[in-house]
């Protein structure tokens, strides 16, 4: 079917699943994210039983380092944070390629000019006989 279109039509088709798949490279960062910084936070409350004078090692690579517990607290809270800014970040760009995507997908309605009446396409929901006037 997509030979049959003018060639601006496959183009935006082409960036729709470019698109498409940075959402789902962003969607796999950020869980592989939330579930570092859920695993760090964990930890911190997990840290705030020990008694500071505990020997605790943390890994470095392959080895575990003997560390003291000022070091471990701060070394959490540095990845704490920048986990929940790296989130942050994720969601934005997220929130960026959700808006771009619903910019082509318009451009390419208007391109085709009703005539694609069914078209679901790459945007998935908007399946066929879900849009049309």
């Amino acid at each position: 079917m997509q030979g049959n279109l003018p060639p601006e039509a496959q183009e935006k088709i082409e960036q729709l699943q470019d698109l498409q798949e940075t959402a789902q490279q962003v969607a796999v960062q950020k869980q592989e994210t939330e579930s570092s910084l859920t695993e760090a936070q964990t930890a911190q409350k997990e840290l705030e039983d020990i008694d500071e004078e505990t020997t605790m090692y943390r890994q470095v690579g392959d080895l575990l380092v003997e560390t003291d517990y000022d070091t471990a607290e701060d070394d959490l809270d540095e990845q704490v944070d920048s986990l929940e800014i790296r989130l942050e970040t994720l969601e934005k760009q997220e929130e960026r390629v959700q808006d771009q995507f619903e910019g082509l997908q318009e451009e390419l309605e208007e391109l085709l000019g009703g005539a694609g009446g069914g078209m679901g396409g790459p945007a998935g929901p908007g399946g066929p006989g879900a849009g049309g006037a």
